[in-house]
């Protein structure tokens, strides 16, 4: 699914983050100390390589909602941002530290003035985050950034699952539905 927003494309695909090859970035929904884990974590270090790990560890720990960028090293893309998302009813206040993930990816993209940039459903897996409630403040937020948007033309959500990829259309089609966008 892709919808145009502003002249900023939103594409929902179904897939391996480590795996496309079509975006300058990748995100990665990252541990604090920024070493490899599991989950997305675990799937992108393993990928990049060991480089991964030895550029990024000296730029944490972080604090959730916080994103630093790295090289992608044997990812098909130039950069890996690294994002710390709130653990579900221990990190407060959970929504607000969720959306400043996605706006500081999208920050940092601009900063390097990236075209195209690849999000996981962060903070869903061991984090524990709902996945609807997660995919409002994903969507809201990118919607929300985007006429701030002046590099980037194509923002994908890869979803893991096809469970979360119907998830994630229905709740664009529902904040869509509510607002009118010319593209």
């Amino acid at each position: 699914m892709k919808r145009k927003i502003s002249g900023v494309t939103i594409e929902l695909r179904k897939g391996d983050i480590t795996r496309q090859k079509d975006c300058e970035a990748v995100v990665n929904a990252a541990n604090a100390r920024l070493q490899t884990g599991g989950g997305v974590a675990g799937a992108i270090h393993k990928a990049a390589g060991p480089q991964l790990e030895k550029e990024a560890v000296p730029l944490g720990p972080l604090e959730p909602g916080e994103a630093v960028i790295t090289g992608a090293f044997e990812l098909p893309n130039r950069y890996v941002i690294h994002c710390l998302g709130p653990v579900y009813g221990k990190d407060k206040p959970e929504a607000e530290l969720l959306a400043n993930c996605y706006s500081n990816a999208l920050d940092l993209a601009e900063e390097h003035r990236l075209p195209s940039i690849a999000f996981p459903a962060i903070s869903t897996g061991i984090f524990g985050y709902p996945i609807e409630e997660a995919a409002r403040v994903a969507i809201t937020t990118i919607i929300g950034k985007i006429t701030e948007i002046k590099h980037l033309k194509n923002i994908v959500f890869v979803l893991y699952s096809s469970k979360d990829l119907e998830v994630y259309e229905k709740i664009l089609e529902q904040i869509l539905q509510g607002k009118e966008y010319l593209g």
